[in-house]
């Protein structure tokens, strides 16, 4: 008997996932999976790392993402490499290094783990789990409103309730620009006053201090310069074509003004789908957490020594989601073959493989007493049992008799 202070732990910020845990996160995977076919969208599969190189230019050197929460290693041929952190970057790198340019407008979609080296707390974990879908090479905004209707419909299906889509525009490059410097003066007045992250930022990154949770920066955010003040009218133009094809795909949505995305990239839509203030979801997850988000990243390419390439594209932690969707119950078996005879194992379990070829999920008992197997296989509380009690004694009870007596007969 092993001493438990001999026994190897699961790293911190890692999770074994097993019963109630796993059914939910498989259930996430699979109606992802389902709507994305409805969607047509391709599935891909990524490598887990790729060189440093594509996310530090991706996402950017000064992020936090980058600087602190990157898994970079050496391998034994000099080459820095790094654990995934997010998808979008490496889907990115694959569109220009595979050449599915020629596919384009590309719709992608994919699911696995991801790596950050950051503070393990409810719902996220330094290992965790990602669904993403990426359309790429298509600058209309109905692009975005599928990935919206997507992103909506995949929530819904889940049975999610009391979840919010938060929808904001960063407008082109000229007008965010022209924001971008009317926040810098806006902010540089108070500068003093603002924590010390927002004085960080505040000339490299000034977008990203109106989403920040410090009270000290909070009471400044209120009357800060809004975007609609600097929009073209190409830019109001595509907002406006969005919010309208949202509307007639029956997506309902709320404007989000201190919505944004920090990164130089992003362009036009920038979304979050939040929990409602009271809602089930917010007493899980709590109110302000973020359950889907996602944007559109028309200059992500050039970052990468690619020409300038439209994209849109959301994420959606699996571990969040499988919370809110709670305990899905334990399956219940189509059928249950007992052998009540010893003899007649080997005829039990050829039996077993029609049924399974048929479509019936079924589970053999043919161990402990054979008196009390048929007993604990009724416990079970299966759809149908089959059992072989000897050589003219098989015999099925429960739901669909004849379809099962004809498959073993």
């Amino acid at each position: 008997m092993s001493k438990t202070g001999n026994t190897p732990q699961a790293i911190r910020g890692t999770q074994d996932i097993f019963g109630a845990d796993a059914d939910a996160f498989a259930f996430v995977v699979e109606t992802f999976e389902r709507v994305r076919k409805l969607y047509r969208f391709r599935r891909v599969e990524m490598p887990v790392f790729e060189k440093t190189e594509v996310f530090s230019r991706a996402i950017g050197e000064t992020t936090d993402v980058v600087s602190k929460e990157m898994y970079s290693f050496e391998d034994r041929g000099g080459d820095s490499l790094t654990l995934r952190p997010e998808f979008t970057a490496g889907i990115a790198r694959a569109y220009l290094s595979n050449g599915w340019q020629q596919h384009a407008p590309l719709k992608v979609a994919t699911h696995g783990p991801l790596f950050r080296y950051e503070r393990p707390q409810k719902g996220r974990y330094r290992q965790f789990h990602q669904i993403d879908a990426e359309i790429i090479g298509a600058p209309e905004p109905q692009a975005d409103v599928e990935l919206l209707a997507m992103a909506e419909q995949v929530i819904r299906e889940l049975g999610i309730e009391g979840v919010t889509l938060h929808l904001n525009t960063l407008g082109d490059g000229d007008s965010r620009e022209a924001w971008r410097a009317a926040l810098v003066e806006h902010f540089r007045a108070v500068k003093d006053e603002l924590s010390e992250d927002s004085q960080e930022r505040l000339e490299k990154n000034p977008l990203r201090i109106l989403d920040s949770k410090d009270r000290r920066d909070q009471r400044f955010v209120a009357d800060a310069p809004k975007i609609d003040a600097y929009l073209s009218d190409e830019a109001r133009g595509f907002f406006d074509a969005v919010t309208s094809g949202l509307d007639a795909a029956g997506v309902k949505w709320t404007r989000a003004e201190s919505l944004v995305r920090g990164l130089d990239y992003y362009r036009h839509t920038a979304f979050e789908f939040i929990p409602d203030e009271g809602s089930d979801a917010a007493g899980k997850l709590g109110s302000k957490s973020t359950i889907l988000g996602g944007g559109r990243y028309d200059g992500l390419m050039e970052s990468l020594g690619g020409a300038p390439t439209p994209a849109v594209g959301w994420a959606a932690g699996i571990e969040r989601l499988a919370m809110l969707v709670g305990d899905r119950g334990e399956q219940v078996a189509d059928v249950i073959v007992v052998v009540e005879d010893d003899a007649m194992t080997a005829e039990a379990i050829a039996a077993l493989g029609k049924l399974r070829a048929a479509g019936f999920s079924g589970e053999l008992m043919a161990s402990g007493s054979p008196r009390k197997r048929f007993d604990k296989a009724q416990k079970m509380g299966a759809g149908s049992i089959v059992s072989f009690a000897g050589a003219d004694e098989v015999r099925v009870r429960g739901a669909r008799q004849d379809e099962i007596e004809s498959l073993i007969a």
